[in-house]
C-alpha cells in the first residue's frame, strides 16, 4: 500500500506513533518523579535505553564502531543531547506541568532555521520569523495571568528553553554524523555517552535516595516505557520516517506531541486546563505549523 506521495502508508503510522510516544514521555516522566529525582530518572532511562539498543545492534550484526576522527563530534553532540537537553527538559518539567513542557519543547522546529543561519548561513524566511513570534505569544498566554502574575514557575520555562536550545544545536551536529552512521547507532552511542556524563551526578547527588526507593509496578512500567518506547523505539520510528519523507515533512508531526500530552495529562494525571492554557497551546502549535508551510509546498 502506497501513499499519494509515493511513500509506504505505514511510514505515516510510524510518524504518528513516534509523536504519541514522545508526547506520553512527559506523562511517564512525571510518574517516575513521584519516586526519583530528575538526575536518577535520566540516568536510569539512558542506562536501560543504551543497553537495549546495543543488544539489538549486536544481535542483528549492525553495530558500528565510532571512528577515531568522529569521536570528538560524538562527544560534543552528546553534551547537548542527551546531557544538556535532558537536564533542561526534566528539571523544566519538575517546575512546570507536562502540558506546558510539551508545548515549549514543540517549538524546537521554530529555532532550528535560526541556528542553521548562524552556523551554516542557511536562509531564514519571513514565515520562520512570524512563526516564532506567534508561538512566543502563545507561551506568554499560558504563563501570564490577567493580573500579570505567573501561572507557573518561570524557572521551569527557562530550563525548558535550555532544552530547546540544546536540541537545536544538536540537530546541526547530527547532520554530520548521519553521513557516516545509522540513526540507531548514533542514538545508542550518544545514550551511552550520556550515561557516562550523568554517572558522577547520580552517585554524588542521588544515589542515597535511589537505594531507599522500593520499586513497584507503577514505577517500573513508567521507567521502562521511557527507556524502551520513548528513548529507543520512537527514535527508530522517526528516523525511518525522515528517510522516506524527509526532515521537513516529518517535523510537521511534532505538532502532535503537545496534543498527546495535553489529552493524556487530563485523563491520567488529572491536570486542570483553563481556557487561557488551551488558547496558548493552540497559538503555539499554530506558530510551529506556520514555519513548515513553505517546506510542505516544496515537497
Amino acid at each position: 500500500m502506497k501513499s499519494e506521495k509515493g511513500s509506504p502508508a505505514y511510514i505515516y503510522i510510524f510518524a504518528l506513533l513516534a509523536m504519541i510516544f514522545w508526547g506520553m514521555s512527559f506523562i511517564w516522566t512525571s510518574i517516575v518523579f513521584d519516586y526519583y529525582p530528575p538526575i536518577t530518572t535520566i540516568f536510569l532511562r539512558l542506562v536501560i535505553s543504551s543497553t537495549f539498543l546495543f543488544i539489538i545492534l549486536t544481535v542483528s550484526g549492525f553495530l558500528q564502531r565510532i571512528r577515531r576522527e568522529h569521536f570528538l563530534l560524538f562527544l560534543l553532540s552528546a553534551v547537548f543531547n542527551p546531557f544538556f537537553y535532558f537536564l533542561g527538559e526534566n528539571y523544566g518539567l519538575k517546575y512546570s506541568t507536562p502540558s506546558i513542557s510539551a508545548v515549549v519543547i514543540a517549538t524546537i522546529p521554530l529555532f532550528t532555521p535560526f541556528a542553521a543561519w548562524f552556523m551554516i548561513r542557511e536562509k531564514v524566511s519571513r514565515l520562520n520569523i512570524a512563526g516564532i513570534m506567534i508561538s512566543f505569544t502563545g507561551i506568554l498566554v499560558m504563563l501570564i495571568k490577567p493580573d500579570f502574575s505567573f501561572a507557573t514557575d518561570p524557572l521551569g520555562v527557562i530550563l525548558l528553553l535550555l532544552a530547546v536550545i540544546s536540541a537545536v544545536i544538536y540537530s546541526i551536529l547530527l547532520k554530520r554524523l548521519t553521513k557516516h552512521y545509522t540513526p540507531v547507532n548514533i542514538i545508542a552511542w550518544q545514550n551511552l555517552l550520556g550515561v557516562i556524563f550523568f554517572l558522577p551526578l547520580f552517585l554524588i547527588l542521588d544515589f542515597g535516595e535511589f537505594i531507599a526507593v522500593v520499586p513497584d509496578s507503577r514505577l517500573l512500567i513508567a521507567l521502562f516505557s521511557l527507556a524502551i518506547i520513548a528513548s529507543s523505539l520512537a527514535y527508530v520510528l522517526f528516523a525511518t520516517t525522515i528517510k522516506h519523507i524527509g526532515v521537513s515533512r516529518a517535523n510537521v508531526y511534532s505538532n502532535l506531541i503537545p496534543v498527546t500530552t495535553v489529552i493524556a495529562s487530563y485523563f491520567i494525571l488529572d491536570e486542570i486546563f483553563t481556557g487561557r492554557k488551551v488558547l496558548g497551546i493552540v497559538i503555539v502549535i499554530l506558530g510551529v505549523f506556520i514555519t513548515q508551510i513553505n517546506k510542505l509546498r516544496n515537497k
